[in-house]
């Protein structure tokens, strides 16, 4: 079976497909998926979804390109995240490919994530874009060892992984791992230790191949276990083990 760790089943592009969805998941052995949170405006939507459907779960935090709405700070992330189908804080992290001024508050908000993730005793769902060398430091400046967590859709070097990987996280590929272009990402997916390896999709965005340029959905995160596993030379069912049995044990409060 495969998990989808990583999806925004409540953006407008899917949220009307729900059924479908689910059913093109079953179809294809996805048996979970984790609804991410993006701002605390739309919180509710992320959650209702975790709700309503017994393999579908959430997140609570805010992502760090968006620059308007409500700001969350740690004590309310603690207390959101105490809902039981609350699994993880974020996404949260640093992006200077949008921001490129690299904006004080954006570093700001990604400590009061780290800070609450250690509070709460959950991991963090951690994004970077152009800004590996800060968003590394803020993790061992604020102990994000302490909560350990996932770099999701990860598109870094190697080197970053490695010191992603010796302060506990997973590192997670999307659908852009099965691109004929992203020759050194598929060096890293080769290199990341097995035990530390998750799959997703970021659905509505970045379908793998063959369904590049179309709109993405958990179902397709097989194709993603496929391209791995003929990476690394294995049955594409060693990768299905291997990332759900990681998903369970990094996101714990998912029953299954």
């Amino acid at each position: 079976m495969f998990v989808d760790s990583h999806c925004h089943l409540d953006l407008p592009e899917l949220s009307g497909r729900i059924d479908e969805i689910l059913a093109t998941m079953a179809a294809r052995r996805v048996t979970h998926a984790l609804c991410i949170s993006v701002n605390l405006e739309k919180w509710p939507d992320v959650l209702a979804l975790a709700q309503a459907h017994d393999n579908l779960w959430a997140t609570v935090g805010k992502h760090p390109d968006q620059a308007d709405g409500q700001e969350p700070d740690t004590g309310e992330l603690v207390r959101l995240a105490g809902h039981p189908r609350v699994v993880a804080i974020g996404e949260t992290g640093l992006d200077y490919y949008w921001l490129k001024d690299r904006p004080e508050w954006q570093r700001a908000r990604f400590r009061a994530h780290i800070r609450a993730a250690r509070q709460a005793c959950l991991p963090l769902v951690v994004h970077t874009r152009d800004a590996a060398e800060d968003t590394l430091r803020l993790m061992r400046e604020e102990g994000a060892a302490e909560a350990g967590g996932v770099m999701h859709c990860f598109t870094e070097t190697l080197d970053v992984a490695t010191q992603a990987l010796d302060l506990g996280f997973h590192i997670s590929f999307s659908g852009i791992v099965t691109f004929k272009n992203a020759t050194s990402l598929k060096e890293v997916a080769k290199a990341v230790p097995l035990d530390r390896l998750l799959i997703e999709t970021d659905a509505p965005y970045l379908a793998p191949t063959p369904y590049r340029g179309k709109t993405n959905e958990p179902g397709y995160v097989v194709h993603v276990a496929e391209e791995v596993a003929r990476l690394r030379g294995v049955a594409v069912e060693a990768i299905a083990e291997a990332t759900t049995r990681n998903f369970f044990n990094l996101f714990s409060k998912v029953k299954h």
